[in-house]
């Protein structure tokens, strides 16, 4: 593709990270070797073999089965909970921004209040009261970024509604939706997707943090969060089974703010 080859290395090495995670992530239950839950070695935290290229874990299951299922449910709900903190933010933002006055005021204060919160007491506190269960999760993060998302969503927004060609569409009598969606919204989507690329990044570590706790995604199922905090008995032994998925995690991440950087106005383009 000449937009992935007008990258920087690094842009192009973020971008081969990004998408091999995704790829596991959709194609995980056909090339997950067991079922996720299986018990297949007699010992614990075995080494490298050709059965088992990643070991086995405290139980005996496959490391590499468990590691391509947690990688599915971590880019999932990191991705789902980024695009609708995103698409909630960007919403109420340019309805601020459209309206003025009290209305934004108020909007304005009660994202100011939420943002306040610390995300990882506001999380567990709802996970505590409710339960942890996916949809709980999905909307958990969604909520906690939503907030940041509606700041530099709205401070684009402000700047736009002053903007020449604005005031031509108000002139023509436009509506405020037609304004918002088709006059702003347009002349934000870079800086917004690369605000949906932080907000990613954001929720893995947030739901890896979760999962860590034991509040995330329950047995039999994992995300990358939960192989690390159920292997660490064997970190003492330096097993692959905790090793593999800290050092996913990492390459996510790296790999998402390695893109994010490079899709920067006038980063490789």
């Amino acid at each position: 593709m000449r937009w992935a080859a007008s990258l920087p290395l690094s842009g192009r090495i973020g971008l081969a990270l990004v998408v091999f995670w995704l790829l596991v992530a959709i194609a995980g239950p056909m090339i997950a070797p067991y079922p996720v839950g299986r018990f297949v070695d007699q010992e614990v935290f075995s080494p490298l073999t050709g059965q088992f290229w990643l070991g086995s874990d405290y139980l005996g299951r496959d490391v590499l089965s468990r590691l391509i299922w947690g990688a599915r449910y971590t880019v999932m709900l990191a991705a789902g909970a980024a695009a609708l903190a995103v698409l909630a933010g960007t919403s109420v933002a340019l309805f601020a921004a459209i309206r003025g006055g009290w209305i934004d005021e108020f909007i304005s204060r009660a994202m100011d209040t939420l943002i306040s919160i610390p995300s990882k007491i506001f999380s567990l506190v709802l996970v505590a009261a409710f339960g942890s269960s996916l949809p709980l999760l999905l909307l958990i993060a969604a909520l906690i970024y939503i907030p940041g998302n509606y700041r530099i969503a709205r401070a684009l927004a402000v700047n736009l509604a002053e903007m020449d060609f604005v005031a031509v569409a108000r002139a023509r009598g436009e509506g405020a939706l037609h304004i918002a969606w088709r006059e702003i919204l347009p002349n934000m989507i870079h800086p917004l997707l690369a605000d949906m690329g932080l907000r990613f990044v954001f929720v893995v570590l947030l739901l890896s943090g979760l999962s860590f706790l034991g509040l995330g995604v329950q047995p039999p199922y994992a995300d990358l969060g939960s192989l690390v905090r159920e292997n660490i008995s064997g970190l003492a032994q330096g097993s692959s089974a905790i090793l593999s998925p800290a050092l996913a995690i990492a390459s996510l991440t790296v790999g998402a703010n390695l893109l994010i950087d490079a899709l920067k106005p006038g980063g490789g383009h």
